[in-house]
């Protein structure tokens, strides 16, 4: 059913991610204060749709984009990890309501497949082309950790909130991901911000680069695909379709922009 229903939108349907909103709009049309994706068939079993209220509004996705150009690589990378967190929280602390840490869950996984390909493709190697062999030793080290989660987060991503190991799974995930984020926040990323001071935009244009990047990779762990372009990037291309068709019938928390149109 998944790969039929691929033929029917594969091409048509784009990522919900704030960066691309403004070109997303233009291929919708506003009907009963509901977006429908043009470009469905009607053979499919319902219309994909997501109510208008959890869109950003067109002078929000501006306001997003003009703060996007200001923001460094740094900032980027550390409103990422902030969210993450946010996402863990809420699972953790929401032990007997199943469908929320689902939800949040799903959320979590999107985030992180997305962000650690992000950096694996601008980030790292940013590292090796500023930092010499420091740089190349941090990138592969960073690489290293990021296969340890990717393994994790694979298992993660396929366990139901019911299984009595899903919250044990994810912390045992965070422990990992939080040395790692302590590690290149104090570290890494300061480093190679002192490196971009000296070439004026280039911090900018690689927290662009970064969002951009993001909204064209994977949005499950595919630790097979490995840590390293041009190989990552070529399986990134053929594997974020088929995660983005499968993400709709997945749940995510409401009032959140997510990688569907699925308000189920």
């Amino acid at each position: 059913m998944i790969l039929a229903l691929m033929k029917q939108v594969l091409v048509k349907l784009p990522y919900l991610h704030p960066t691309n909103q403004l070109d997303l709009i233009s291929k919708r049309e506003r009907k009963n204060n509901t977006w429908i994706i043009i470009g469905c068939k009607r053979s499919i079993s319902r219309q994909l749709h997501c109510n208008f209220k959890s869109l950003y509004s067109i002078s929000r996705i501006k306001k997003f984009r003009n703060v996007a150009a200001m923001s460094t690589i740094s900032n980027a990378i550390i409103k990422d990890h902030r969210e993450l967190k946010q996402y863990y929280d809420e699972v953790v602390n929401n032990v007997n309501n199943h469908d929320h840490q689902q939800r949040f869950g799903n959320q979590f996984t999107w985030e992180l497949a997305r962000h650690s390909v992000g950096e694996e493709l601008v980030v790292y190697p940013a590292f090796e082309k500023h930092l010499g062999v420091q740089g190349k030793e941090m990138a592969e080290h960073d690489r290293k950790e990021h296969h340890k989660v990717k393994l994790m987060l694979k298992e993660f991503q396929n366990m139901s909130a019911s299984d009595p190991n899903y919250v044990p799974k994810l912390q045992e995930l965070w422990k990992s991901l939080e040395e790692h984020i302590e590690e290149e926040e104090r570290d890494d990323m300061p480093a190679l911000e002192e490196k971009l001071r000296s070439i004026e935009g280039e911090t900018e244009s690689m927290a662009k680069s970064f969002g951009r990047t993001k909204a064209f990779v994977p949005s499950r762990s595919h630790p097979s695909a490995g840590e390293h372009p041009p190989f990552e990037t070529v399986m990134g291309l053929l594997t974020a379709p088929i995660d983005d068709v499968a993400d709709i019938f997945r749940k995510f928390p409401d009032q959140t922009i997510s990688p569907n149109p699925s308000t189920k």
